[in-house]
């Protein structure tokens, strides 16, 4: 069951915030109802027994707190990046690392004409 919920999480976000107002407010706080999640879980395809409602329903509420929480955070003033860390890629030379061997290889081949293999005609 915890491969299963941490799978569903983003199903389980998307679908919260899709259903919020357009003028969601940072200081609301709402948790989930066991029929908004046995919703959720059928739209997201999952079992959820009845032994595991509350459960899951409990676990679920802290994740939507939590991403709430991560709302209220001020980023006005914060520059979108590609990376958390200020790095550039190491790259490696581009050199030639492998020996030509083709001609060697041909050798062995039924027939080949100007560095290709010739095979028989399929399509007519």
């Amino acid at each position: 069951m915890r491969t299963t919920l941490s799978k569903a999480v983003c199903i389980i976000a998307r679908e919260y915030f899709r259903r919020a107002p357009a003028a969601f407010s940072r200081t609301i706080h709402v948790s989930l109802k066991k029929d908004q999640v046995e919703h959720i879980a059928h739209l997201a395809r999952l079992t959820v027994g009845p032994d595991e409602v509350d459960e899951v329903t409990a676990k679920l509420s802290s994740i939507v707190d939590f991403v709430d929480q991560l709302q209220a955070a001020p980023t006005d003033d914060v520059e979108p990046m590609a990376h958390p860390l200020n790095q550039a890629q190491r790259l490696r030379a581009d050199e030639v690392t492998e020996v030509d061997e083709r001609d060697h290889i041909q050798a062995n081949s039924p027939a080949s004409e100007a560095g290709y293999y010739v095979v028989p005609k399929v399509i007519e």
